[in-house]
Protein backbone atom coordinates (compact mmCIF):
# COMPACT_ATOMS: atom_id res chain seq x y z
CA UNK A 1 0.00 0.00 0.00
CA UNK A 2 1.45 3.41 -1.15
CA UNK A 3 0.82 6.71 1.15
CA UNK A 4 2.30 9.84 0.17
CA UNK A 5 4.19 12.41 1.49
CA UNK A 6 1.71 14.84 1.12
CA UNK A 7 -1.05 12.66 1.80
CA UNK A 8 0.93 11.77 5.55
CA UNK A 9 1.42 15.50 6.05
CA UNK A 10 -2.31 16.19 5.67
CA UNK A 11 -3.28 12.98 7.59
CA UNK A 12 -0.99 14.40 10.56
CA UNK A 13 -2.42 18.16 10.42
CA UNK A 14 -5.83 16.71 10.90
CA UNK A 15 -5.00 14.65 13.89
CA UNK A 16 -3.08 17.87 15.74
CA UNK A 17 -6.34 20.00 14.94
CA UNK A 18 -8.31 17.28 16.33
CA UNK A 19 -6.08 16.98 19.31
CA UNK A 20 -6.16 20.46 19.78
CA UNK A 21 -10.22 20.80 19.15
CA UNK A 22 -10.46 18.19 21.86
CA UNK A 23 -8.61 20.15 24.14
CA UNK A 24 -9.92 23.49 23.49
CA UNK A 25 -14.00 21.10 23.84
CA UNK A 26 -12.86 19.92 26.92
CA UNK A 27 -11.85 23.02 28.56
CA UNK A 28 -14.97 24.43 28.04
CA UNK A 29 -16.80 21.12 29.71
CA UNK A 30 -14.35 21.52 32.35
CA UNK A 31 -15.67 25.28 32.37
CA UNK A 32 -19.77 24.18 32.15
CA UNK A 33 -19.26 21.48 34.64
CA UNK A 34 -17.48 23.79 37.09
CA UNK A 35 -20.36 26.20 36.71
CA UNK A 36 -22.82 23.99 37.02
CA UNK A 37 -21.26 22.37 40.32
CA UNK A 38 -21.01 25.34 41.65
CA UNK A 39 -25.00 26.76 40.86
CA UNK A 40 -25.89 23.33 42.66
CA UNK A 41 -23.74 24.17 45.62
CA UNK A 42 -24.90 27.75 45.81
CA UNK A 43 -28.47 26.79 45.44
CA UNK A 44 -28.26 23.71 48.73
CA UNK A 45 -26.25 26.99 50.76
CA UNK A 46 -29.59 29.27 49.46
CA UNK A 47 -31.74 26.82 50.69
CA UNK A 48 -30.43 25.96 54.03
CA UNK A 49 -30.60 29.24 54.98
CA UNK A 50 -34.22 29.71 53.67
CA UNK A 51 -34.58 29.96 49.88
CA UNK A 52 -36.05 28.80 47.02
CA UNK A 53 -35.62 24.95 46.81
CA UNK A 54 -36.12 24.01 43.40
CA UNK A 55 -34.34 20.74 43.15
CA UNK A 56 -34.96 17.81 45.54
CA UNK A 57 -33.13 16.39 47.48
CA UNK A 58 -31.36 19.44 48.01
CA UNK A 59 -27.34 18.85 47.17
CA UNK A 60 -25.24 18.68 50.69
CA UNK A 61 -22.71 21.81 50.96
CA UNK A 62 -19.06 20.85 49.70
CA UNK A 63 -17.08 21.55 52.95
CA UNK A 64 -13.75 22.67 52.97
CA UNK A 65 -10.86 20.54 52.53
CA UNK A 66 -9.28 19.26 56.03
CA UNK A 67 -5.21 19.21 55.64
CA UNK A 68 -4.87 18.50 59.68
CA UNK A 69 -3.79 15.50 59.93
CA UNK A 70 -4.27 15.33 63.95
CA UNK A 71 -8.25 14.54 64.49
CA UNK A 72 -8.22 16.57 67.62
CA UNK A 73 -7.00 19.56 66.18
CA UNK A 74 -10.11 19.16 62.85
CA UNK A 75 -13.65 20.75 64.52
CA UNK A 76 -16.96 19.01 63.72
CA UNK A 77 -18.57 20.50 60.58
CA UNK A 78 -22.05 22.11 60.91
CA UNK A 79 -25.47 20.56 61.27
CA UNK A 80 -26.08 21.29 57.78
CA UNK A 81 -29.11 19.08 57.52
CA UNK A 82 -32.07 20.30 55.52
CA UNK A 83 -34.88 21.90 58.11
CA UNK A 84 -38.67 23.22 57.50
CA UNK A 85 -38.24 27.17 56.46
CA UNK A 86 -39.06 29.33 59.37
CA UNK A 87 -42.84 29.76 60.03
CA UNK A 88 -43.71 26.63 57.98
CA UNK A 89 -47.36 24.91 58.81
CA UNK A 90 -47.75 21.77 60.16
CA UNK A 91 -49.43 19.80 57.41
CA UNK A 92 -52.24 17.24 58.92
CA UNK A 93 -54.17 14.93 56.57
CA UNK A 94 -56.87 13.27 57.85
CA UNK A 95 -59.08 11.01 55.36
CA UNK A 96 -62.37 9.56 56.33
CA UNK A 97 -64.02 6.10 54.44
CA UNK A 98 -67.63 7.11 53.21
CA UNK A 99 -67.83 10.00 54.86
CA UNK A 100 -69.80 12.12 52.39
CA UNK A 101 -68.35 15.77 51.66
CA UNK A 102 -71.69 17.65 53.08
CA UNK A 103 -71.60 15.75 56.15
CA UNK A 104 -69.90 17.15 58.71
CA UNK A 105 -70.77 20.67 60.03
CA UNK A 106 -68.17 22.44 59.10
CA UNK A 107 -68.74 22.28 55.86
CA UNK A 108 -72.58 22.87 56.27
CA UNK A 109 -73.50 19.03 57.01
CA UNK A 110 -75.90 18.04 59.89
CA UNK A 111 -73.21 15.74 61.66
CA UNK A 112 -72.16 17.93 64.42
CA UNK A 113 -67.58 17.62 64.69
CA UNK A 114 -66.63 19.83 67.38
CA UNK A 115 -62.55 18.86 66.54
CA UNK A 116 -63.17 18.42 63.00
CA UNK A 117 -64.40 21.81 62.71
CA UNK A 118 -61.78 23.36 65.37
CA UNK A 119 -59.26 22.27 62.91
CA UNK A 120 -61.18 23.70 59.80
CA UNK A 121 -61.73 26.80 61.20
CA UNK A 122 -57.82 27.12 62.09
CA UNK A 123 -56.77 25.58 58.72
CA UNK A 124 -58.20 25.43 55.36
CA UNK A 125 -60.94 23.98 53.67
CA UNK A 126 -60.54 22.90 49.81
CA UNK A 127 -63.32 22.02 47.61
CA UNK A 128 -62.48 20.45 44.58
CA UNK A 129 -61.00 17.41 45.36
CA UNK A 130 -62.41 14.88 43.11
CA UNK A 131 -63.45 11.39 45.44
CA UNK A 132 -63.20 7.90 43.12
CA UNK A 133 -66.19 6.40 45.34
CA UNK A 134 -63.03 3.63 45.83
CA UNK A 135 -61.17 3.73 48.87
CA UNK A 136 -57.54 2.77 46.72
CA UNK A 137 -57.77 5.75 44.28
CA UNK A 138 -59.13 7.88 46.18
CA UNK A 139 -56.13 7.42 48.95
CA UNK A 140 -53.07 7.56 45.86
CA UNK A 141 -54.59 10.56 44.46
CA UNK A 142 -54.52 12.95 47.14
CA UNK A 143 -51.58 11.45 48.69
CA UNK A 144 -49.72 12.52 45.01
CA UNK A 145 -52.11 14.96 43.76
CA UNK A 146 -52.24 13.03 40.50
CA UNK A 147 -55.23 11.38 38.68
CA UNK A 148 -56.02 8.31 40.20
CA UNK A 149 -55.28 6.30 36.73
CA UNK A 150 -51.72 8.23 35.97
CA UNK A 151 -51.13 6.45 39.39
CA UNK A 152 -52.08 3.24 38.39
CA UNK A 153 -54.84 2.99 41.07
CA UNK A 154 -58.19 2.53 38.79
CA UNK A 155 -59.39 0.57 41.46
CA UNK A 156 -58.57 -1.31 44.46
CA UNK A 157 -55.71 -4.12 45.25
CA UNK A 158 -57.90 -6.55 45.97
CA UNK A 159 -59.35 -6.65 41.47
CA UNK A 160 -56.05 -5.33 40.01
CA UNK A 161 -55.97 -6.14 36.19
CA UNK A 162 -53.32 -5.82 33.70
CA UNK A 163 -54.84 -3.04 32.16
CA UNK A 164 -52.74 0.29 31.86
CA UNK A 165 -53.82 2.59 35.11
CA UNK A 166 -54.81 -0.10 36.94
CA UNK A 167 -52.02 -2.33 38.05
CA UNK A 168 -52.45 -0.92 40.97
CA UNK A 169 -48.28 -0.61 40.74
CA UNK A 170 -47.58 3.25 41.92
CA UNK A 171 -44.97 4.54 39.29
CA UNK A 172 -41.16 5.71 40.32
CA UNK A 173 -41.66 9.32 38.47
CA UNK A 174 -44.81 9.79 40.98
CA UNK A 175 -43.47 11.53 44.33
CA UNK A 176 -45.89 12.00 47.30
CA UNK A 177 -46.70 14.92 49.16
CA UNK A 178 -44.87 13.42 51.87
CA UNK A 179 -42.17 12.59 50.22
CA UNK A 180 -41.96 16.25 49.02
CA UNK A 181 -42.17 17.77 53.15
CA UNK A 182 -39.55 14.68 53.72
CA UNK A 183 -37.00 16.54 51.42
CA UNK A 184 -37.85 19.91 52.67
CA UNK A 185 -37.25 19.09 56.54
CA UNK A 186 -40.48 17.73 57.70
CA UNK A 187 -41.05 14.61 59.55
CA UNK A 188 -43.55 12.56 58.16
CA UNK A 189 -45.77 9.95 59.24
CA UNK A 190 -48.80 8.47 58.83
CA UNK A 191 -50.92 6.32 61.07
CA UNK A 192 -54.15 3.69 60.70
CA UNK A 193 -55.04 2.30 56.95
CA UNK A 194 -52.82 2.32 54.29
CA UNK A 195 -54.18 0.10 51.28
CA UNK A 196 -52.50 0.98 48.32
CA UNK A 197 -50.12 -2.19 48.17
CA UNK A 198 -50.63 -5.44 45.91
CA UNK A 199 -52.05 -8.37 48.62
CA UNK A 200 -48.52 -10.51 47.30
CA UNK A 201 -46.03 -7.61 48.66
CA UNK A 202 -47.65 -7.20 51.85
CA UNK A 203 -45.90 -9.81 53.58
CA UNK A 204 -42.40 -9.24 55.40
CA UNK A 205 -40.45 -10.86 52.52
CA UNK A 206 -41.57 -7.41 50.20
CA UNK A 207 -41.02 -6.04 47.85
CA UNK A 208 -42.13 -3.09 50.28
CA UNK A 209 -41.28 -0.21 47.97
CA UNK A 210 -45.40 0.95 48.03
CA UNK A 211 -45.17 1.03 51.85
CA UNK A 212 -45.31 3.75 54.08
CA UNK A 213 -41.84 4.11 54.94
CA UNK A 214 -40.72 3.97 51.10
CA UNK A 215 -43.68 6.40 49.96
CA UNK A 216 -42.24 9.39 51.88
CA UNK A 217 -43.75 8.30 55.50
CA UNK A 218 -40.49 7.81 58.17
CA UNK A 219 -43.20 6.48 60.80
CA UNK A 220 -46.07 3.88 59.91
CA UNK A 221 -48.43 2.49 62.41
CA UNK A 222 -51.40 0.71 61.30
CA UNK A 223 -52.34 -1.98 58.85
CA UNK A 224 -51.49 -2.65 55.12
CA UNK A 225 -54.50 -3.85 53.62
CA UNK A 226 -58.42 -2.62 53.37
CA UNK A 227 -59.83 -3.45 56.33
CA UNK A 228 -59.03 -4.75 60.01
CA UNK A 229 -60.48 -6.13 63.57
CA UNK A 230 -60.42 -3.32 65.32
CA UNK A 231 -60.15 -4.37 68.50
CA UNK A 232 -57.84 -7.33 67.48
CA UNK A 233 -56.06 -5.60 64.46
CA UNK A 234 -53.03 -6.77 62.76
CA UNK A 235 -50.16 -4.06 62.61
CA UNK A 236 -47.15 -2.72 61.41
CA UNK A 237 -44.93 -0.20 62.91
CA UNK A 238 -42.97 0.55 60.09
CA UNK A 239 -42.40 -2.65 58.36
CA UNK A 240 -42.28 -4.36 61.31
CA UNK A 241 -45.27 -6.70 62.13
CA UNK A 242 -46.21 -6.56 65.67
CA UNK A 243 -49.05 -7.73 68.50
CA UNK A 244 -51.28 -5.59 69.23
CA UNK A 245 -51.91 -4.08 72.97
CA UNK A 246 -54.07 -6.97 74.76
CA UNK A 247 -55.66 -5.15 77.32
CA UNK A 248 -59.32 -4.37 78.12
CA UNK A 249 -61.10 -2.10 75.83
CA UNK A 250 -58.89 -1.80 73.76
CA UNK A 251 -59.43 -0.10 70.04
CA UNK A 252 -57.41 0.89 67.34
CA UNK A 253 -58.77 4.54 67.31
CA UNK A 254 -57.44 4.89 70.62
CA UNK A 255 -54.23 3.34 69.80
CA UNK A 256 -53.38 5.85 66.86
CA UNK A 257 -54.18 8.70 68.83
CA UNK A 258 -51.89 8.22 71.73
Amino acid sequence: MFISGEKMVFSSLSISKSIQLFRYTAVGCFLVLSIFQKTIAEEATAARDGGVRQHLPVADVRHPTVHEVDPSKVSMPEDDRISAPAGSPNVVVILLDDLGFGGPASFGGPIAMPTLGHLASNGLRFNRFHTVALCAPTRAALRHGRNHHVLNMGSIPEIATGFPGNTCRLPNDTASLAEILRLNGYNTAAFGKWHSTLGRETTVSGPQDTWPTRQGFEKFYGFIGAEENMYEPTLHDGVTNIDFPDHEGYHLADDMTR
